[in-house]
């Protein structure tokens, strides 16, 4: 794989696929992003009504946002069902140069290193394409495109929309994806991206979304919540 290791403005390591010229993560910081979008504007407010949470997100990358989400059910006492989809799983020495870990026990707050280091390798470890039991939750990786995979009706809580740019991976963008998704969200779940992109928002709409332009994390304008009613 053309993947190189990059470091962010916050200290923490993100990766930048060269084939696509994009990065995993924004260079003003990966770890304050994943928190921010996906934990602190997605999975806190839905904890909040909802202690037993099924997740899915689309686009496991480095592992980062589900490391987080461990944390935080560990943090909450959630019950979490996390499905991931990631069609290019990562290499193992690319997992093992990444400095989440360090980052996370020099900030506080997350955890003593140890913890850090067996949750981080227990959920690299997970084998693909089948459910494995946590510690605080169920995780279940799957190998394989968004486009490809068949979803039960209302099966999800929140769904991390984690992909690459709409630029680089249009077909992970295309609107019937998100038809897929809002289908497979329950009601009064919600979807959460890094990405404002207009047309995004509108295709979100179109499918039945109702969206919310939400302040974006270091300064960026807005990020995106998309909410499925009753």
């Amino acid at each position: 794989m053309n993947i190189k290791l990059a470091l962010t403005g916050d200290g923490s390591h993100t990766l930048v696929n060269s084939v696509l010229d994009e990065s995993y993560h924004v260079f003003k910081g990966a770890l304050t992003e994943s928190v921010y979008v996906y934990i602190d504007a997605g999975l806190v407010p839905m904890a909040a009504v909802k202690p037993s949470l099924r997740i899915l997100e689309v686009g496991f990358g480095t592992g980062l946002n589900v490391l987080l989400t461990r944390q935080k059910a560990c943090e909450m006492g959630l019950d979490i069902h996390f499905t991931t989809l990631e069609p290019f799983p990562l290499d193992a020495e690319i997992i093992a140069a990444l400095n989440y870990v360090d980052r996370l026990a020099e900030l506080g707050g997350y955890g003593d290193r140890d913890t850090l280091a067996k949750r981080f390798s227990e959920l690299h470890r997970a084998p693909w394409g089948q459910e494995v039991a946590l510690e605080e939750s169920r995780l279940h990786k799957i190998q394989g495109r968004l486009e490809e995979q068949v979803f039960s009706p209302k099966r999800f809580d929140l769904i991390y929309f984690d992909a690459f740019a709409p630029a680089k991976q249009p077909e992970l963008w295309a609107a019937e994806n998100f038809v897929k998704l809002f289908n497979a969200l329950a009601p009064e779940g919600l979807l959460v991206s890094y990405c404002a992109n207009g047309q995004f928002k509108r295709d979100l709409k179109a499918a039945g979304f109702r969206v919310e332009s939400y302040p974006g994390p270091m300064g960026r304008r807005h990020m995106t919540r998309a909410w499925k009613g009753l």
